[in-house]
């Protein structure tokens, strides 16, 4: 509650119910229980003057019952993937290429504990994604107090690579993870494009190892 001077002098305190008054005379919020808040939404901002956003291109629309993501352009598949993270709740921009500082797009999220700033790289690769491509992520999630780093990609990564993402705040997502994505949220049926090669078991390692011997 908040009441200017002149109403207040006027009341006579001694005569008033003091419920009521501050309700119906002096516009008050008044709380079931005494000595509880009302409950507002948390309020958060972010932000984005840093990044260098581009206009919004559905890629969506243009896909094919069975597209091969290697066959879109650099540029359609990070859009693509902005799509996905809307699908799945995010507010999402695309920044200028070749001024995102290696961010190809940023994701926003309000949610009180889970939420913030998540940094994305789209990265339509046919090969493994070593150790320095994901150890190189951190640098710029700290340099754009970003919440956390995805990067995405139609191949696969290292277990190294997987390791360290653990420690470090980085969700990677490859190509078997993004079809199944695309799938379920945006229900287009997509080809990677790629496989990874099959790990082999231990058993094999060694028979492998014989027969090169």
């Amino acid at each position: 509650m908040s009441a200017e001077r002149p109403k207040f002098i006027d009341l006579v305190l001694t005569g008033v119910d003091p419920t009521a008054c501050v309700k119906k005379r002096l516009n008050a919020l008044v709380s079931l229980n005494p000595f509880d808040m009302e409950a507002i939404e948390p309020f958060i901002t972010f932000d984005l003057k840093r990044f260098r956003f581009t206009d919004d291109l559905d890629v969506v629309a243009g896909l094919d019952s069975r597209a091969n993501l290697l066959k879109l352009s650099p540029t359609e598949f990070e859009h693509l993937v902005r799509e996905l993270f809307v699908a799945m709740g995010a507010e999402t921009w695309t920044t200028i290429p070749s001024k995102d500082g290696g961010v190809d797009a940023v994701a926003t999220s309000k949610n009180l504990f889970f939420g913030g700033i998540c940094l994305i790289r789209a990265k339509r690769w046919t090969g493994l994604v070593g150790l320095e491509s994901v150890h190189a992520l951190t640098g710029v999630m700290a340099d754009h107090n970003a919440t956390t780093d995805v990067l995405v990609t139609t191949s696969w990564f290292g277990r190294a690579s997987e390791e360290f993402a653990q420690r470090d705040r980085i969700t990677l997502i490859n190509g078997s993870e993004l079809k199944h994505l695309i799938k379920e949220k945006l229900g287009i049926d997509v080809i990677p494009g790629t496989s990874p090669p099959r790990r082999l078991r231990a058993s094999e390692n060694k028979q492998t190892g014989r027969l090169s011997s």
